[in-house]
């Protein structure tokens, strides 16, 4: 019995050196599973406060959100693969439910158009608005639509002997296709003055996570660090690549158009989730809605939305007037339910990381955006951290007035 077990193992590891060899580089994404993920049967939402701090509580969007993230709504141009659909942008229950997995089958069905949708979130300090914005596809096909989950699945069955028996510890980060996929960006605006500080306002920075990298742009005239980026008026104009959907900032060069065999459609914002298969031209035009749905399901932690859940324990911010205040968050979905490919990969906001932050916690860039971007644009102390409206934490403008 040890001697077949022995065996199966070298199989496994030697089909998938076999795999590396034949495949090379593409084999690896950057996809890497946080630690300390767990999986209990069902994490129950807390419902009071501890001594380890304040509750998180459920998302309120109110009409100053959504006016902020309609002005600063990126332009996304959405490379298309060699299958005419499955690289939409659209709602994570585009198919009429919020079960995570069966989306990879239900991509393809008529009867389920990929209405143009794109999940935002706004927190303030007494500087900044801080815009995340989140673009969902049913599938992530990197590695192509039928090979690619051939081979995770071949993967993922040699991982669950990798930690023991593969040195390099890569194994974890090994796949090529998997159901769901949610990736996006981080648009920092300074704040104006004034009788309209709205209209006042400007982009400064914007971050795009692209396969667990936060990628960091500067528009034109702004100083410091990142790479240019370029603006409509005041929408970051932003490339999403085919297949694996990372987002980076648009350049219209040859090597983003390489992979887009179908072209590029362009989505801007115009208040309404039109379908892109019944567009004319190459524009479409999309709605916003507040990832708080999701954000509310996943406090229930693992269900047939989310797969995985972290626990995110007690997180310090600051809060207007320099008071630190501990937010209790605890067990929350961290990753998307998909068993096609590698097994609840997608991840949400609050799941996002950068594979070369690893020291950082989870979810930071989502949860504590005024202390991430800070750092990494290494702004001066006039760059306020103090927030005014938090709804993840609870911290509502309203409520301040």
């Amino acid at each position: 019995m040890g001697f077949k077990a022995a065996s199966h193992r070298t199989f496994l590891f030697a089909a998938r050196l076999l795999l590396v060899l034949i495949l090379g580089f593409p084999l690896f994404s950057t996809v890497a599973r946080p630690q300390n993920v767990t999986r209990p049967r069902r994490a129950t939402a807390p419902s009071e406060p501890t001594r380890s701090g304040r509750l998180v509580q459920t998302p309120k969007t109110d009409e100053t959100d959504r006016a902020v993230a309609i002005r600063f709504a990126p332009v996304f141009h959405q490379g298309l693969g060699e299958t005419i659909g499955i690289d939409y942008i659209t709602n994570f229950d585009f198919d009429g439910d919020l079960k995570g997995d069966n989306n990879w089958n239900n991509a393809l069905e008529p009867g389920f158009p990929h209405l143009a949708w794109v999940y935002f979130s706004v927190c303030e300090t007494r500087t900044h608005y801080f815009i995340h914005y989140a673009a969902f596809h049913p599938r992530d096909y990197k590695g192509g639509v039928k090979k690619g989950v051939v081979l995770s699945d071949i993967l993922r069955e040699a991982a669950k002997y990798g930690a023991r028996y593969d040195p390099t510890g890569i194994s974890d980060d090994a796949v090529l296709a998997h159901e769901n996929d949610m990736e996006g960006c981080l648009v920092v605006v300074q704040k104006g003055t004034g009788g309209d500080p709205l209209a006042q306002s400007k982009v400064v920075a914007v971050e795009t996570l692209s396969h667990n990298r936060f990628l960091k742009y500067r528009p034109p005239g702004i100083p410091g660090r990142g790479e240019k980026l370029q603006l409509d008026g005041t929408h970051p104009v932003l490339f999403v690549e085919p297949r694996g959907h990372g987002i980076e900032a648009y350049r219209d060069d040859p090597r983003q158009a390489r992979n887009a065999t179908n072209g590029v459609v362009k989505y801007e914002y115009v208040g309404v989730a039109e379908d892109p298969a019944r567009r004319r031209g190459t524009t479409v035009g999309y709605d916003l809605q507040s990832v708080g749905k999701l954000w509310k399901i996943a406090q229930g932690g693992t269900s047939e939305t989310f797969g995985a859940v972290f626990d995110y324990g007690v997180r310090e911010i600051t809060v207007a007037g320099g008071t630190s205040r501990k937010v209790r968050f605890g067990q929350i979905g961290s990753a998307f339910l998909g068993k096609v490919g590698g097994q609840n990969m997608a991840r949400p906001p609050w799941g996002w990381f950068d594979s070369q932050e690893r020291e950082q916690p989870l979810g930071e860039w989502f949860l504590n955006p005024a202390a991430t971007i800070k750092r990494h644009y290494n702004f001066e102390n006039s760059f306020s951290v103090e927030y005014a409206h938090h709804p993840f934490a609870g911290i509502s403008r309203t409520e301040r007035r």
